[in-house]
């Protein structure tokens, strides 16, 4: 799994809809500085966020995880 290619695209989602990482920190009960682990390559959501995700941005958690 590449991390940095699922982070960039974690951002990329994020930002096309128009939101914050405070905002999806918000939404998902977590910190942004967790958002921004994800979005740097640092870390991966636990697989209930994950789900929650791809669900709040309408793909699947295997697009998620190909970082397409």
């Amino acid at each position: 799994m590449d991390y940095l290619k699922i982070g960039s695209f974690l951002q990329e989602l994020r930002k096309s809809n128009g939101l914050t990482q405070a905002d999806i920190a918000e939404r998902f009960d977590i910190s942004s500085k967790t958002v921004s682990k994800w979005e740097c390559g640092n870390s991966l959501p636990e697989i209930p966020v994950l789900k929650g995700l791809a669900d709040f941005y309408n793909v699947t958690v295997d697009e998620i995880l190909n970082g397409c």
